[in-house]
């Protein structure tokens, strides 16, 4: 019996998204949480949230130290922060496990328990479900969501960040460690919003330049009553193509919602953008989806 049913490959391709539930069970759901709080006690937090704010050459340090630790955290695991989490000598305003907005963006390459659960037999499954001849593993994160902090992510698609030739080569699967739901913050799509290409790109600028990365294009303005929600339950996940325009609203709730989630790409006949912020290392390539 396939994880993936027909009508589940059928919603997918017409809506851009398919809520998939009962992927992990509770029980591994609570391992990666126990597994991530484990990373984040022995946390070494980055330089650049410790610089302190005296003159406007400091403040650009910061904000290039900060971009600079972005850009180069394809192959890494490393920590990112909820605004106004630190005070003016970069010291914690909030205990440090409710501090992070996210980790990323190669725990699927380094951590056994999220690289297990990267190429289980039912990931593999929906790739092979979905006609993928050799999908690859492009990034991972694991997303905090934290209660009455949790940050807004505003209407976007993943393609803008994760270009390829042709598009339509890169989907992500977001994996409800707790439940999503309305009140914290779970994902709203627009459906079949994933059918007219992209409206802006993220590039990274020439060598030497600051910004480290750039826009070309604008994010349209959406439509508020076009996005549905999609509530996901605890150990459930949410296929997103790479072009369907998606969102999820701050938390003001009580309740975190941590989420594991990466993306793949469908490598064959594919050229993956070399102006993209993320790119693959001779510490790092791309993983291979169907292997262990």
């Amino acid at each position: 019996m396939d994880f993936m049913t027909d009508r589940d490959v059928q919603k997918y391709k017409e809506d851009g998204f398919v809520v998939l539930d009962g992927l992990l069970s509770s029980q591994e759901c609570d391992e990666l949480k126990q597994r991530m709080n484990e990373i984040v006690d022995q946390m070494d937090v980055p330089e650049h949230c410790r610089t302190t704010f005296t003159t406007y050459h400091d403040e650009q340090l910061k904000t290039q130290g900060s971009a600079d630790y972005f850009i180069t955290s394809g192959d890494k695991i490393r920590f990112f922060f909820e605004k106004g989490v630190f005070n003016d000598q970069g010291e914690f305003k909030v205990p440090k496990h409710l501090s992070l907005n996210k980790v990323g963006h190669a725990l699927h390459a380094y951590e056994p328990l999220y690289k297990k659960v990267t190429h289980s037999a039912k990931v593999q499954g929906i790739a092979k479900k979905l006609g993928l001849v050799n999908p690859v593993i492009l990034q991972s994160m694991y997303i905090f969501k934290q209660p009455g902090i949790g940050g807004e992510v505003t209407a976007h698609q993943d393609a803008t960040f994760l270009h390829t030739e042709p598009l339509g080569r890169v989907m992500g699967l977001w994996i409800a460690l707790e439940d999503a739901t309305v009140n914290n913050g779970c994902l709203w799509f627009i459906p079949g919003s994933h059918r007219s290409g992209i409206s802006r790109r993220m590039v990274r600028t020439p060598k030497g330049t600051f910004p480290l990365t750039d826009f070309i294009g604008r994010e349209q303005a959406y439509d508020e009553d076009k996005f549905v929600a999609a509530p996901v339950k605890k150990g459930g996940a949410v296929l997103i193509h790479g072009e369907v325009v998606h969102r999820s609203a701050e938390n003001t709730s009580e309740e975190s919602r941590h989420v594991y989630t990466f993306h793949i790409m469908e490598a064959l006949d594919t050229r993956w953008s070399p102006d993209n912020w993320l790119q693959p290392t001779e510490e790092l390539p791309f993983p291979p989806l169907f292997t262990k």
